[in-house]
C-alpha cells in the first residue's frame, strides 16, 4: 500500500496550498516564459516567485487566461523593503507586474534585524484584511526568529520557506513550525543537483526505478513538506509531478537520514541575515 501524501495542505485562511510547486528563481526572460507556461499546461497549479526574482511580470504573462482561483501563486517581500509602507507598496507593485487582484501567499523573504518586526507583520495583516492577501509567511526564518514571530505575529504565519533536502533536513525547525501549524515549504530541494550524484539517493532511486531528484522530492514530502522545484527543461518538470504513486518505505527514509554529508547550500545570503 502507497503512504499517502497531502497534494495539498490547508492554511489559516481555509485555502489550500498545492504541495508541489515551481520554482522559479532563475527563471528569466523568454526561457522562464517557456518554462512556467509549459510547467502550467502540465498540471502544476503553484507558482513560486519573489520581488528580487526580477520575473514577476514573466509569470504573469504565463499565468494569464487561467482561472485565477485554480492557481496558488506566491511572492516574497526583499529584506531592504520590510517597513510598514515599504511592505504595502511592493505587494502593490507586485500586483500590477502579475496582473492579479490578490496573492495566496506573501513572505518576507529575509529577516532583517534593522526592521522591528511588528511593523512587517501589521503591515501583512493589514493587506490580509484588505483582501489583498489571503495568508502571510516568513522565509529563511531560524528557530529563534520563528518562536519571536509566532508571538509578535497579528495574524497567524501560513508558512516558513527554507532551504531543505537531504544534504540539510533542518529538525528542530520542521518541528517547530509543525507543531504550531506552520506549513514549511522546501526550496532548493535537490539541493541545486548537488544531492543527484549521492550514492544512498541513486541506491534507493534504483530500487524504486525513480529518478534520484524524485527520491529527494518523495522523501521531503512524506516529511510533511511542500516542495517548490525550478526546472526549464520539460522532461524534468513532468519527471517531478511523478512523487505521489510510489512511497519510500521507512528503511529508505531512515538511510536518508542518515547520510553523513551536511551542506548548506544558500550560505553566504543566510548568513549575511542571520545577525542580530
Amino acid at each position: 500500500m502507497v503512504a499517502v501524501v497531502a497534494r495539498t495542505i490547508e492554511l489559516p485562511s481555509g485555502f489550500s496550498i498545492p504541495t508541489l510547486g515551481l520554482g522559479t528563481w532563475r527563471l528569466l526572460e523568454e526561457e522562464g516564459l517557456r518554462a512556467i507556461s509549459a510547467a502550467l499546461a502540465m498540471g502544476y497549479r503553484h507558482i513560486d516567485t519573489a520581488e528580487m526574482y526580477n520575473n514577476q511580470e514573466i509569470v504573469g504573462r504565463a499565468i494569464a487566461g487561467y482561472e485565477r482561483a485554480e492557481l496558488f501563486i506566491t511572492s516574497k517581500v526583499d529584506a531592504a523593503h520590510l517597513h510598514y509602507d515599504d511592505v504595502i507598496a511592493t505587494c502593490e507593485a507586485t500586483l500590477l507586474e502579475l496582473d492579479t487582484d490578490y496573492l495566496d501567499l506573501l513572505l518576507i523573504h529575509w529577516p532583517n534585524p534593522q526592521v522591528p518586526m511588528p511593523q512587517t507583520f501589521d503591515a501583512l495583516a493589514h493587506l490580509i484584511d484588505r483582501g489583498k492577501i489571503r495568508d502571510m509567511g516568513v522565509s529563511n526564518f531560524q528557530p529563534h526568529r520563528m518562536r519571536m514571530a509566532l508571538e509578535i505575529a497579528p495574524q497567524p504565519i501560513a508558512c516558513n520557506q527554507v532551504e531543505m533536502h537531504p544534504y540539510l533536513w533542518q529538525d528542530e525547525l520542521a518541528r517547530l513550525c509543525q507543531d504550531n501549524g506552520v506549513a514549511v515549504t522546501a526550496y532548493a530541494p535537490l539541493g541545486r543537483k548537488h544531492i543527484l550524484e549521492d550514492e544512498t539517493i541513486r541506491m534507493i532511486a534504483d530500487k524504486h526505478d525513480v529518478t534520484p531528484a524524485q527520491v529527494s522530492l518523495r522523501w521531503l514530502l512524506q516529511k510533511g513538506c511542500i516542495v517548490i522545484p525550478r526546472s526549464t527543461s520539460e522532461e524534468h518538470l513532468r519527471e517531478n509531478m511523478g512523487v505521489y504513486d510510489w512511497a519510500l518505505s521507512g528503511v529508505d527514509i531512515a538511510a536518508i537520514d542518515d547520510i553523513p554529508h551536511r551542506e548548506r547550500i544558500i550560505n553566504a545570503e543566510f548568513e549575511e541575515f542571520q545577525e542580530g
